[in-house]
């Protein structure tokens, strides 16, 4: 997968791709929650703590791990979105 596809439009797939990735200790419960209420990557790129709860992730270390993914996941499609923007300057 990578982050050669912009995270805005991963599949539920590849949200539970990388979610597999991140090496989390009770990750199933995360999977089924993924599944279950359909978290693509615009969705994912949208999670904050509390809602991390609401999924079933309650310890606090394992919402501050998958928290910096998420903000390591933000910083890369802002990039993507700069240089999309930039490429549209220069093309014109």
């Amino acid at each position: 997968m990578g982050l050669s596809k912009r995270v805005s439009l991963w599949s539920v797939e590849e949200v539970l791709e990388w979610v597999q990735k991140q090496q989390l200790t009770h990750i199933s419960t995360l999977q089924k929650a993924i599944i279950k209420h359909a978290i693509s990557g615009r969705v994912l790129l949208r999670l904050k703590g509390h809602h991390l709860e609401l999924l079933g992730v309650e310890a606090e270390q394992q919402q501050q791990e998958i928290l910096q993914g998420l903000l390591l996941l933000r910083v890369q499609e802002e990039i993507n979105e700069l240089d999309d923007i930039c490429s549209e300057c220069f093309s014109s």
